[in-house]
């Protein structure tokens, strides 16, 4: 991996676009702004009910992982407030 001597050195380098930023990148430390590390979970389903999930994802145009994702990221926030809405103080 290339240092630069000065922060001058680098807008030059940069700014006449002599060589790309990507030389002077540590890529095995680089990491997507924003998002989370994910991690792998398994899920066994009958055929029917994936026939079902598969059917809904041509509908929606997307792939059945994301549709799956989507699906639990918006009942997690059903709960949430559903749990939220429960233990609020009942006011009379």
């Amino acid at each position: 991996m290339k240092t630069f001597s000065s922060s001058e050195e680098m807008e030059r380098v940069f700014d006449t676009g002599e060589e790309s930023i990507l030389d002077y990148a540590d890529m095995s430390t680089l990491k997507k702004p924003g998002k989370a590390a994910t991690r792998r979970v398994a899920l066994d389903m009958n055929s029917a009910a994936i026939a079902r999930l598969d059917s809904f994802a041509e509908r929606y145009g997307v792939s059945r992982q994301a549709l799956i994702k989507v699906w639990l990221m918006e009942r997690m926030d059903e709960e949430d407030a559903r749990a939220t809405h429960l233990s609020a103080p009942t006011v009379v």
